[in-house]
């Protein structure tokens, strides 16, 4: 009787002991891994525009959201965007009309956030060309990236709301690496362009002003874009990339100088380029990301968009237009 009790004694320590062991070992078991997300900007990923995205990845905005994420370059915002289109990514960068202008060629992506309420663009001039309304550019010397870019179909945009068109001023198209030189020398009086530009005239010396292009013509900021495939099939890993996203847009705009230090720590770049950087995410802090027309940051205005689009159509930079609910979705965005 005693060597089975100590044999049931035995047994239960060892049945016991094991349970621990189970316990631990699946307490121990690693979590479920990161879903792995392909990011394609339009260019360099580095760049200052995309600062939040810096940011979101230094705070663990997309680690909360379980992602795993690779940023890289394509060869423009129109190849990334086809590389969305054809299943080669997950999502890309563009600006907001970048569907107007892509799905009338067969490439089914959309817009899925908007990274801020107003234009990224902006007419920057300088304060020596005598441009103090928009009506001023008739004549001018005006630079943009090129003829099938955003800023220049900004620019007729602002144009045409003061009667002009695109004769009424040398418009030229320069690309983006020597614009700002050309601004500097005076070659040219005013350009198009990302807010970083405006800074770095002013770094060197260039007494300039800024006119919002959205206070004439409704251009807007950057935008993600997916293709109708993800979106359907994915739409969780949308919504998670879109939500970690927006968070690093909104701690830009919280608070732009902590966040030129994370940015700048996080593409390791040195301290002495902070007063810079702290200078061009204000800038986006104050003149891009505010919300617009009671939109919350990350969605579309469907009647922004249309107007838009009308506007591309009737100036013959689209040949057919797209059913606006099929550019864009705010299924992603709360609020």
């Amino acid at each position: 009787m005693a060597l089975a009790k100590n044999s049931a004694k035995n047994l239960d320590r060892r049945t016991f002991t094991g349970g621990l062991l189970l316990a631990s070992c699946l307490g121990a078991r690693p979590a479920f891994a990161a879903d792995k997300l392909l990011y394609l900007f339009p260019t360099i990923p580095t760049l200052p525009a995309f600062a939040p995205f810096q940011v979101a990845k230094a705070k663990g905005f997309f680690a909360a959201e379980n992602l795993d994420v690779t940023f890289q370059a394509a060869k423009g915002g129109v190849d990334g965007a086809k590389q969305v289109g054809a299943g080669n990514a997950d999502l890309a960068g563009g600006i907001g009309d970048t569907p107007i202008i892509l799905r009338p060629n067969g490439i089914p992506v959309r817009a899925v956030a908007l990274l801020g309420g107003h234009a990224l663009h902006q007419l920057i001039v300088r304060k020596d060309a005598g441009i103090r309304s928009f009506a001023d550019l008739k004549g001018k010397q005006i630079g943009v990236v090129s003829y099938q870019d955003t800023s220049f179909y900004n620019l007729l945009g602002v144009l045409a709301s003061v009667g002009l068109d695109k004769n009424s001023a040398n418009i030229q198209a320069v690309g983006p690496t020597g614009i700002t030189a050309l601004m500097a020398s005076g070659n040219l009086q005013a350009i198009v362009g990302a807010p970083e530009w405006a800074v770095t005239l002013e770094n060197n010396a260039v007494a300039i002003e800024t006119f919002q292009i959205d206070s004439a013509f409704p251009a807007m900021a950057q935008a993600l874009l997916a293709s109708d495939a993800t979106i359907k099939a994915r739409p969780d890993l949308v919504r998670r990339f879109v939500s970690a996203v927006l968070k690093g847009v909104a701690a830009v705009a919280a608070n732009p100088q902590e966040s030129a230090a994370t940015y700048l720590k996080e593409i390791d770049r040195p301290d002495s380029e902070l007063p810079s950087i702290a200078k061009i995410l204000t800038f986006y802090a104050q003149k891009v990301y505010p919300a617009a027309n009671g939109f919350p940051l990350g969605q579309f205005d469907p009647t922004r968009v249309a107007k838009v689009q009308d506007f591309y159509l009737a100036n013959g930079l689209i040949e057919k237009a797209t059913p606006v609910a099929d550019l864009f979705t705010n299924q992603f965005v709360g609020g």
